[in-house]
């Protein structure tokens, strides 16, 4: 069957908020849809004898939601821009990197920050990384049209656009189009600037797309043209043969973002476990694992050292030559302002 993946990693994505299956029940993360990749976690199957039970999320704050209303958890895999909530939560607890062997390894610039790292201890594991930019139908969209992030205004492609459905992506996006490449300073012209532009955008968009299995779906049945993209969703396209373009080097540039690990405070589970699943997540072996399943980086730099230079630049991975918004810690006021925001132009306010 046609785009039988993607159908199926759609099918895959409706478990989104509940658990994949009741695996090791020592052991709860709560995780990405789509995360559930055997080469993670096979360490951990091999010294525990299966592998931990997952439950998924489709947003960083449809986790942190679920987290802060009660639900318990050992492990939590947010973005680096919420660590910060979860910590003035009072959620997380810090590592002993002690008994992580890879930490070492993982790429310093990562862990630069004082909220990952200050003199309580470590408070976060950063374990993947990726990139927003431009995905889209090479067959009906000229080239051109996505050297701009203006192409997500142009009339011409009016209902055939699609945005995350991701307050902190889609802002990325509209600080990019209105000339602001750093969101830990913005002003209140910038975000109206921003503001403004996505309401404009809004007119153009289809669907805002809740993961990326969606979003390679409404892409692969042609209803959607253009789309904000992570790695994994082109990913998906590229393995389906469809006639995917991934535009890393628009005029005004693109975005990248990190995750990682929290370990929560009184999670249901041994915490012996949650240090397994950290140290099969971080090994070396796992690198080439996540580059293939989803088409993201790994923060083990040894290991992604080892990496095939093409397979990277083939994952939309390689060197970015345009300006970056950094998805870095900002603060929690202007995080909830921009929910705030996207919400009402979702509404068409």
């Amino acid at each position: 069957m046609k785009h039988k993946m993607i159908l199926a990693a759609a099918a895959a994505a409706l478990l989104v908020t509940t658990a994949a299956r009741a695996d090791d029940k020592d052991l709860l993360v709560l995780d990405w849809a789509g995360f559930d990749v055997q080469g993670l976690w096979q360490a951990y199957k091999d010294k525990n004898g299966d592998k931990p039970t997952y439950t998924f999320f489709g947003s960083d704050d449809e986790a942190f939601q679920k987290v802060s209303s009660g639900f318990k958890a050992d492990v939590v895999h947010p973005c680096a821009q919420m660590v910060s909530k979860y910590r003035d939560a009072g959620l997380i607890e810090p590592w002993d990197v002690s008994k992580i062997p890879e930490f070492k390894n993982i790429d310093p610039k990562f862990l630069n920050s004082k909220v990952f790292q200050d003199d309580g201890g470590v408070w976060y594991i950063p374990t993947d990384w990726g990139i927003a930019a431009t995905a889209y139908n090479k067959d009906k969209v000229p080239e051109a049209d996505v050297k701009t992030l203006q192409v997500y205004a142009d009339p011409k492609y009016a209902g055939r656009v699609s945005l995350p459905n991701s307050s902190d992506d889609v802002w990325a996006l509209a600080y990019l189009a209105t000339g602001v490449t750093d969101w830990t300073n913005v002003t209140d012209d910038q975000f109206k600037a921003a503001a403004d532009w996505l309401r404009k955008v809004h007119q153009n968009v289809r669907s805002y797309w809740n993961d990326p299995a969606e979003m390679a779906q409404i892409m692969a049945s042609g209803e959607v043209l253009i789309a904000w993209s992570w790695n994994d969703g082109v990913n998906y396209l590229k393995k389906d043969n469809y006639p995917v373009g991934f535009e890393r080097a628009p005029k005004e540039g693109i975005s990248t973002w990190f995750c990682g690990l929290v370990n929560m405070k009184d999670g249901p589970g041994k915490e012996d476990k949650v240090y397994d699943y950290v140290n099969s997540w971080l090994r070396p072996e796992a690198v080439p694992a996540l580059v293939d399943a989803i088409g993201y980086g790994h923060s083990n730099k040894a290991g992604m050292a080892k990496m095939d230079q093409k397979v990277l630049e083939d994952a939309g991975l390689g060197e970015i030559t345009v300006p970056i918004l950094a998805q870095v810690p900002n603060s929690t006021e202007l995080r909830q302002r921009q929910l705030d925001e996207f919400e009402k132009i979702k509404a068409g306010f």
